[in-house]
């Protein structure tokens, strides 16, 4: 169920170069039941900026009742966001969306997680799910250099982790398509950059694979049309409402 709330801000820190990992608690974690979906968040207590800022649910705490979001502070809105303080509240609209589902798989099974930059934090409570439900795991995350690598250990206990740099300054040169792996996986789950999903979805054709796409968004939840993404039949679909995550061949990107 959509709830807003104004959520108290119970930590905020810096993991990487302007990336930020915000931490906040209130009773609208109780409808956070899906890994995937994302939340949208008003930065300031203003009309300026006047839109709000979707980012990607990347852990859940129930019995908390917290939840953690990591984002990127590079825009006006994500700046504002960042001078959050624990104690402050902050007015939060979610969970939004359609997200990932576990239950594409059953125990014993073997699933590939891809993530790139800022995709890769909605992996990381879909992993411990996947844990939770004796899937074998295994994560390839791709990062420009080294400096750039976060949740690394996180990932490393829920599951083998290959970390890529786009410098070779940590793990294998290249992107997330130039791991070889020999194992075979029952389905791909992957989040991050447009043409890092293209290629993904390339390598990985005719696999169960899943995707998460990242939009700029206007309300976040399907009335205004601003975020809609082609499909095979010439129709669309709302990336903010009918996904963010969609079966590979439902969309075209």
């Amino acid at each position: 169920m959509i709830q807003q709330q104004q959520m108290t801000v119970i930590s905020q820190r810096l993991i990487a170069p302007n990336i930020y990992e915000l931490t906040m608690e209130g009773t609208l974690v109780s409808s956070m039941t899906m890994p995937g979906q994302f939340v949208h968040i008003k930065v300031s207590n203003s009309f300026d900026p006047l839109l709000r800022r979707p980012i990607s649910i990347c852990q859940i705490d129930q019995e908390a009742s917290r939840f953690t979001v990591v984002y990127r502070a590079e825009g006006k809105g994500t700046k504002l966001l960042a001078e959050k303080a624990a104690g402050e509240k902050v007015d939060v609209l979610g969970p939004l969306g359609k997200g990932f589902s576990p239950d594409e798989v059953v125990r014993g099974a073997r699933a590939l997680l891809i993530g790139g930059g800022i995709g890769i934090p909605p992996l990381l409570q879909l992993s411990r799910e996947l844990n939770e439900r004796g899937v074998n795991v295994t994560h390839i995350l791709g990062l420009r250099t080294a400096a750039d690598v976060f949740y690394e250990e996180a990932f490393n206990e829920l599951g083998e982790t290959i970390i890529t740099t786009e410098d070779g300054s940590k793990g294998t040169k290249g992107f997330v398509t130039s791991v070889e792996l020999s194992d075979e996986f029952d389905v791909i789950y992957t989040c991050g950059p447009t043409p890092m999903l293209k290629a993904v979805m390339q390598k990985y054709a005719g696999k169960k694979v899943f995707i998460s796409l990242e939009e700029r968004m206007g309300c976040g939840i399907g009335a205004c049309f601003a975020c809609v993404c082609k499909t095979p039949d010439d129709g669309y679909k709302k990336i903010c409402s009918d996904g963010p995550v969609f079966r590979a061949e439902e969309v075209l990107i």
